[in-house]
């Protein structure tokens, strides 16, 4: 029987399965001891890992913990999922205007509106608040929804609207025929009424206003560099290889580049991109629609959009932004079928005009539509003359007498009028025409940017309406702006960085030199560089 026990004491005697066993238990007690001893014991952790802020630990830590940019109570996440962020209902409500600093960081929904904090429009509308976050030309172009509002870069307010942005706009020939929606407002190219200025859409180039600004160096548009950072170097209105002093180049190099990015071959004229930067793609590109190389015309040829079958089919197949019969090579064919089946879907009727649909599918139905508002047929011209929103009567009664979506003094045709307005003219005739009249109303005086009102009836208040922000409110008698602590008639860094080390709350909201927004983020003042910014 000895024989058959092992000695412990010589491990080298224990068979293989006993020294197994052995080895099993030596670690499970290592294992153990690890636990709760040694550089391996355990920590039980003092915040929320990584990775959700949806909770009140981690809504109340000073972490970002879900790193989208936002902590604790700035995050969406934390005001719709934790007990700490939410709305505080208070026993016995008291109601007030939410329309300062104050309220609108109180959890509280003072105006009873169903809102509270940032979810109010008023509170949106204190940049101090730091509801945006998307208002500076890094943030509008990122893809990223940085204030995790659901629009991203120029979809949303913050960047269509930032005084300081100026890359969310579409109205010159490159960005009103690239296909996309530029300044994130819902229209595209033509449909775009931004765009009303450039060639493709019947205008004469930039649509009076400089194209935007992106990375770049101003001067002249002569080296590789320069040929290819997407930028208008020296101002001509023309970029990299669609500027004939990249195209036409002495340097050899960039005579390469811009060859290798030219629309010539039957593949780059039908690639759907606008490879040389002109700002007219594929077939509607000279280069293509006007190449001898049978192949390239082969294409275009199958690319135009002038057969019955093409004009019908819903399809812009020619790419230069209309659509079947809203294109001049269907609408004014050759072929009597096309032009009988264009005229058919065309707005040219009294019938059509008035029926509440857009025939022709150009976007713009009935008296909206320039083939009923000017029309030849004298009967649709009057109908259309008869809805017009430009009297005093029809500019005055707050409807929307034309149908376009804008009441009154909000549509232009009331605001731009020249007919006359005499519901004053017992005092004085203080007006002469409507548009004086709507020009009253305005929301661009220090009292009424100051007022919480809303004056005009556009449906934004005091600071959050544009004419507010906008150059138009300055206070020449005051020397003062309602809504813009940097801002200054003159422009000059200098005087407003001035302003903005003053000690003095020259627009009156509270805030003072680089504790205001304005100023901390005006791309012209310098004088807050170096501190840390309002909502950074």
């Amino acid at each position: 029987m000895s024989a058959l026990i092992p000695d412990p004491s010589d491990p080298g005697r224990l068979p293989m399965g006993w020294r197994s066993a052995r080895l099993v238990v030596a670690l499970l007690t290592v294992m153990l001891c690890a636990c709760n001893f040694g550089p391996f014991s355990f920590q039980r952790p003092t915040t929320t890992p990584l990775g959700y802020e949806n909770s009140d630990q981690s809504c109340e830590d000073g972490l970002d913990n879900d790193q989208d940019g936002l902590v604790d109570c700035e995050d969406p996440d934390c005001v719709y999922e934790s007990t700490h962020c939410g709305e505080i209902v208070e026993e016995v409500p008291f109601w007030q205007s939410e329309n300062n600093y104050a309220l609108c960081i109180d959890q509280v929904d003072n105006d009873d509106d169903g809102q509270f904090d940032c979810g109010d429009r008023k509170c949106q509308n204190i940049p101090e608040v730091c509801c945006s976050r998307e208002f500076t030309n890094e943030q509008c172009q990122d893809g990223i929804d940085n204030d995790a509002n659901g629009y991203t870069d120029c979809q949303d307010f913050g960047c269509r609207n930032g005084i300081f942005v100026s890359v969310c706009v579409e109205n010159t020939d490159v960005l009103c025929s690239n296909g996309k929606d530029d300044d994130g407002d819902g229209y595209t190219d033509c449909n775009d009424s931004n765009c009303s200025g450039a060639n493709l859409c019947g205008g004469s180039g930039l649509g009076g206003q400089p194209a935007p600004s992106k990375p770049g160096e101003d001067g002249p548009e002569d080296t590789l560099e320069r040929c290819k950072d997407g930028y208008d170097n020296d101002g001509n209105g023309y970029t990299d290889c669609g500027d004939f002093s990249c195209s036409k180049s002495s340097n050899p190099d960039v005579v390469a580049y811009c060859a290798d990015q030219s629309e010539v071959g039957p593949d780059k004229c039908k690639d759907g991109i606008d490879n040389d930067g002109n700002g007219y793609t594929d077939c509607n590109d000279f280069s293509c629609n006007k190449s001898t190389d049978q192949a390239v015309i082969d294409v275009c040829n199958g690319a135009k959009e002038d057969t019955l079958e093409k004009c019908k089919d819903g399809i812009d197949n020619d790419g230069n932004g209309f659509l079947d019969c809203a294109d001049f090579s269907c609408s004014e064919n050759d072929d009597p079928a096309v032009v009988t089946y264009c005229d058919e879907k065309a707005e040219n009727t009294l019938e059509k005009c008035q029926d509440g649909v857009d025939n022709d599918g150009n976007g713009y139905m009935d008296c909206n539509d320039n083939a009923c508002s000017k029309s030849n047929n004298f009967k649709i011209y009057e109908y259309c003359a008869s809805l017009q929103e430009s009297s005093e009567a029809k500019c005055t009664n707050g409807i929307d007498d034309d149908k376009d979506g804008y009441p009154d003094c909000n549509d232009y045709s009331c605001s731009d009028s020249v007919a006359p307005y005499t519901a004053d003219d017992a005092l004085g005739d203080e007006f002469k025409t409507v548009a004086d009249f709507c020009k009253s109303l305005q929301e661009d005086t220090w009292d009424k940017c100051k007022d919480g009102l809303d004056n005009d009836g556009d449906t934004y208040i005091d600071c959050s309406d544009r004419s507010c922000r906008s150059a138009d409110a300055w206070d020449a008698i005051n020397q003062r702006h309602p809504c813009q602590e940097s801002f200054e008639p003159s422009d000059s860094p200098a005087v407003i960085n001035g302003i903005c080390s003053d000690g003095k709350d020259n627009d009156g909201d509270g805030f003072t030199d680089c504790d205001d927004w304005d100023c901390a983020w005006n791309p012209k003042v310098t004088v807050c560089e170096g501190k840390l910014k309002v909502c950074q």
